[in-house]
């Protein structure tokens, strides 16, 4: 019975510490500029990733909160065995992107980011404008369409050319939600992003990139 007890305390101090890996979430998340000001960093990272990929900076960031909130280590619930025991997972999503396993895999083959972590923004911000790009490619929604572009993130692009989503009112909800937090954080964005590009000592305006 000690064993146990101990062997459990072990558990849940391991589940505790994990939950505190990674930056806090920001307590304010309708406001992109306040988002950019608490973590300046994400900003350099979503805006790498709009310059590599297409992706706007605001799409990405609306996919990110829908997805996880900002929790870089966050993963599905687990389903419950006769209601009561914790069992497995309904999908390896991970990360602030959510990324399941085989397609993380892809990205890091195609992308070459090889050590690439779904717990860091930077390489979750370069995930979704790379999976945007394929999103392009494979149905043709542009990657300023917020709402279906998440659509096919969360279908997969061949679910979203079979209209899987037409049937699943919640999945559609969703996807209208991201499109209006990408339409609010762009035109905040439009407001403070050139003191963003500006922040730095050695930065002066009008020759910040």
């Amino acid at each position: 019975m000690v064993r146990t007890l101990l062997v459990l305390g072990l558990i849940g101090l391991t589940i505790a510490g994990c939950a505190t890996l990674g930056p806090a979430p920001p307590p304010q998340q309708d406001n992109l500029c306040e988002i950019f000001s608490e973590h300046p960093r994400w900003y350099d990272y979503a805006r790498a990733s709009e310059r590599e990929w297409g992706t706007p900076i605001a799409i990405q960031m609306a996919f990110i909160q829908q997805e996880s909130s900002f929790r870089s280590h966050v993963r599905p619930d687990r389903k419950r065995l006769l209601g009561i025991i914790p069992w497995r997972r309904p999908s390896s999503a991970y990360g602030y992107a959510q990324a399941q396993d085989p397609v993380w895999g892809e990205y890091r083959a195609e992308a070459g980011s090889l050590t690439a972590r779904r717990t860091h923004m930077k390489h979750a911000t370069d995930f979704i404008g790379w999976y945007n790009v394929r999103t392009n490619r494979m149905t043709g929604v542009s990657l300023q369409n917020a709402e279906h572009l998440y659509l096919a993130y969360h279908e997969g692009q061949g679910g979203y050319n079979r209209g899987t989503w037409r049937g699943k009112p919640g999945v559609q909800r969703a996807a209208r939600q991201v499109a209006q937090r990408a339409a609010r954080y762009q035109s905040q964005l439009d407001a403070c992003e050139s003191e963003l590009r500006c922040r730095r000592f050695y930065q002066f305006a009008p020759f910040c990139r």
